[in-house]
């Protein structure tokens, strides 16, 4: 996948037993030692679960290894998650044999991630614009989801018995537009010094916004792009 978490599959000797328990991961590059190796714990593998749950494939191929080689800085605003997201999405429709369209990995990226921004980009490479459809909690059912939000506090259901009938993705959750990039344009990536979740940085965050707000946030807007337009 473009620019982030590089997977590489091998397939161990095949014996009697066959489950997710008898994944193994292994990581190198940042946050390494800090990545949860547990095939329910961990977001690739979790994300690929519920890529093959959804489409009635109950468990990960027997003996699977997977190496991720990462680099994407976990807890920096860089889209660690998103990038993982995708990871997982491809892994699972690789695994399941189930070639789904650019769209559909979408969609099941989007039932995990929840924003479109990081996982359309991750998904195709390039400078991209995207946005996502609302859904409802009905459509969502977000305990049998992985949540990239919640990350890395992880539900209490963390096992094999987690998730066996979640829900299937509504068709069109989000859209991307790829833009074309000027080879004058240089791009900066500034890493801070220190970790923050997500779940952390958005709880912060007031549910809502008042209108006065709302106004100063346009405006501030409206003047940045007159700027950059200069």
């Amino acid at each position: 996948m473009p620019g982030s978490e590089r997977l590489i599959l091998a397939q161990r000797p095949l014996c009697p037993r066959s489950n997710a328990e008898e994944t193994t991961l292994a990581y190198t590059g940042e946050g390494a030692a800090g990545v949860p190796l547990s095939p329910f714990k961990n977001l690739i593998t979790r994300t690929a679960l519920y890529v093959l749950r959804a489409h009635g494939i109950r468990s990960l191929p027997p003996h699977l290894h997977v190496a991720v080689a990462n680099g994407v800085p976990f807890g920096r605003g860089l889209g660690s998650s998103g990038a993982a997201v995708i990871a997982g999405v491809l892994l699972g429709s690789l695994l399941g044999d189930l070639d789904l369209p650019l769209s559909r990995l979408l969609d099941f990226a989007l039932m995990v991630e929840r924003h479109p921004d990081n996982v359309s980009a991750a998904l195709v490479g390039g400078f991209v614009g995207s946005y996502l459809r609302e859904l409802s909690p009905l459509e969502t059912s977000a305990a049998e989801v992985p949540l990239a939000e919640v990350l890395p506090e992880y539900p209490a259901d963390a096992g094999p018995d987690w998730g066996l009938d979640p829900p299937i993705p509504p068709r069109g959750i989000g859209h991307f537009v790829r833009f074309g990039w000027a080879k004058e344009i240089k791009a900066i990536a500034i890493v801070p010094r220190f970790e923050l979740s997500t779940a952390k940085a958005r709880g912060v965050l007031p549910e809502a916004y008042t209108r006065k707000d709302m106004v100063r946030l346009r405006d501030a807007t409206r003047t940045q792009l007159a700027r950059a337009s200069c």
